[in-house]
């Protein structure tokens, strides 16, 4: 169902398979579970982040809906689940300063002329210049980069098609790397045969960090995506706007960056309200 009618993603059909056979593993049977078992997984998780607990709760009420909605359930068990008030942390960043630090030392090392140096460089631009997912940016196909219009037809979550804009410089990188690009398979960043994998990009990045004098566990494609957010709303970029450049179903999830430039909308609002500007002028 989750494949068929929501379009899932194959990283969520995945999550929720694992959560659903974790639950499994603690209390037997699901699809007959009364509330009292469902009850138990509270000391089974207990070890667990109140919101990987919330996860898990979550994945098992959408089954137990699903199982009424099939008619092979008349109850609904659910309500006996573990609800943690998980607070969603909020996402972590790099400064303007550690940016540009990274980005020099990748400019200077695709210098050089190198394919592999041009590749990472050309990664970097569309992780913090369009901010693409990890996923999203490694399973890109040739056909999404076009030849004169500066935007990438990018497919995200749920099979949803959106346009993101990218810059000049970044173009530039992406011209040169298709110059250069081994000619195989029809992903822009192929690699035996496939495309290059998440984990290698993960990788790469945490290499590129320590070269730049970045402490590596402060980067990964999640935090250059963050950082993308971050900073274009510090440059007065409008939520909407974000969300959609983000492509994020919910404007909520999206609002999760007005905390972490909460200082900067609260001088906006002293310097540009009317109420502002009208006490300054008496």
């Amino acid at each position: 169902m989750l494949a068929a009618e929501r379009g899932a993603a194959a990283n969520t059909l995945a999550a929720y398979r694992r959560d659903l056979e974790g639950a499994r593993e603690a209390i037997g049977d699901l699809e007959h579970a009364q509330g009292a078992a469902l009850a138990s997984l509270g000391g089974a998780w207990a070890s667990l982040a109140p919101s990987t607990v919330a996860r898990k709760s979550s994945a098992l009420r959408q089954f137990y809906g699903f199982l009424m909605d099939e008619g092979r359930r008349k109850d609904d068990p659910s309500s006996a689940l573990p609800r943690p008030s998980a607070r969603r942390p909020l996402p972590k960043i790099l400064s303007h300063e550690a940016v540009e630090r990274l980005f020099s030392q990748a400019e200077a090392e695709a210098g050089s002329g190198r394919r592999e140096a041009v590749r990472l460089l050309a990664l970097l631009e569309l992780l913090y210049g369009s901010g693409l997912r990890a996923s999203e940016l490694v399973s890109l196909p040739l056909a999404a980069v076009p030849r004169d219009a500066p935007f990438l037809t990018v497919t995200g979550k749920g099979g949803q098609a959106r346009m993101v804009p990218v810059s000049n410089r970044a173009r530039q990188v992406l011209r040169q790397w298709l110059e250069m690009r081994p000619d195989e398979g029809k992903f822009l960043f192929p690699s035996r045969g496939k495309h290059l994998t998440r984990i290698r990009l993960f990788q790469l990045l945490k290499e590129l960090a320590g070269r730049a004098g970045i402490p590596p566990e402060k980067l990964s494609p999640h935090v250059l995506r963050h950082a993308f957010a971050t900073h274009l709303l510090e440059g007065g970029a409008d939520l909407r706007v974000l969300q959609t450049l983000l492509g994020h179903a919910d404007i909520a999830t999206t609002q999760i960056y007005t905390h972490v430039d909460a200082a900067r909308l609260v001088a906006l609002v002293n310097e540009r309200h009317p109420l502002a500007v009208k006490a300054l002028d008496d």
